[in-house]
C-alpha cells in the first residue's frame, strides 16, 4: 500500500475536502459517493461521513493509498 504524508495547517480537515485536495477524488460529488459507499477508512475503520474532521494523527485510505495527516 502506498502512503503518503499530507500536511494541515488548521485543527482539521473534513473528510472529503481532504479527498479533494489530494486529488483522490475528482469532485464534491464524487467524494459524497465514494464516502457513503463506504470506499473510505478513517483509521482503519470504514467512514460514511464525508464532514468527518480529519486531525493531525489520523490515517485515511482509499483505493490503496494512504495519506497520513500531519
Amino acid at each position: 500500500m502506498q502512503s503518503s504524508q499530507v500536511k494541515i495547517t488548521t485543527e482539521y480537515i473534513k473528510l472529503e475536502a481532504l479527498l479533494k485536495f489530494e486529488g483522490l477524488v475528482e469532485t464534491g460529488g464524487e467524494a459524497k459517493e465514494r464516502i457513503q459507499a463506504g470506499e473510505v477508512s478513517v483509521n482503519g475503520t470504514v467512514c460514511t461521513m464525508r464532514g468527518k474532521k480529519i486531525r493531525p494523527g489520523d490515517s485515511v485510505t482509499l483505493d490503496g493509498l494512504r495519506l497520513d495527516v500531519v
